[in-house]
């Protein structure tokens, strides 16, 4: 994203109040919105027109919220905030799993919303200047990892990674050695930490693990920095 540019948002909600609600306090902050009503409309705009971020309603007429997400992640990996008016944890996994960055539950404070949406576009500026955006491909042992494709193979076959498992694998690498606390990882792989629990890091590296490492508990290439927090091993 252009600093010098306005940062342009589309919203996609079938409520006319919701559309009202946060149309108004994002343009105050200076933001240009752009408004769908379903999931048809928000595709068409979406490859019509340049943006920055997507607020996206999972309830939405016709084509869900969740089919629009994965649909546009398979192009694009704009930030993507999921709206859902359900606690319904299986509906937050899925969302994520399939590629949003972020959720928000309805009813939510204008100020989360604000904070969310700052954060996202925030940590999408950071993810373009990271050096591990620069790299195609890392192979070290029998770990290889495709950046263009997204891919990740150990010993030649292919392990399946979540969005969020890719982009923490991404952030690590791109930095060897570098220690990253929690709470900056979560500023950089989910955009913010002041609505997280640290400990959705630890869920995501222990998954890490499970996947890329021969022996999960002798890692080879995460490396818990006790009291600090975590690494990927100097290349």
């Amino acid at each position: 994203m252009n600093e010098n540019r306005t940062p342009r948002i589309l919203l996609v909600d079938d409520e006319e109040a919701i559309q009202k609600l946060l149309t108004y306090p994002m343009e105050k902050e200076g933001y240009e919105i752009e408004q769908a009503r379903d999931g048809e409309e928000a595709l068409a705009k979406f490859h019509e027109h340049q943006f920055d971020l997507i607020v996206l309603d999972i309830m939405l007429p016709g084509m869900s919220g969740i089919d629009v997400c994965r649909l546009i992640r398979a192009e694009s990996n704009i930030p993507i905030i999921m709206l859902t008016a359900k606690s319904d944890e299986f509906d937050k996994v899925l969302g994520l799993e399939i590629g949003a960055d972020d959720y928000i539950t309805k009813p939510f404070s204008i100020r989360e919303f604000r904070s969310r949406v700052k954060a996202q576009l925030r940590r999408a500026q950071m993810s373009v200047e990271a050096p591990a955006a620069a790299k195609e491909m890392v192979e070290l042992d029998s770990l290889t990892i495709d950046f263009l494709k997204r891919n990740v193979f150990v010993k030649d076959e292919k392990v399946d990674l979540t969005y969020k498992e890719f982009e923490l694998l991404k952030t690590l690498v791109g930095h060897p050695g570098r220690v990253f606390s929690r709470d900056s990882l979560l500023h950089l792989v989910w955009g913010d930490s002041d609505f997280r629990d640290p400990r959705t890091v630890d869920v995501h590296i222990r998954h890490l693990r499970e996947k890329i490492e021969p022996d999960a508990h002798d890692p080879e290439y995460i490396f818990t920095v006790r009291g600090a927090g975590y690494k990927f091993r100097d290349m």
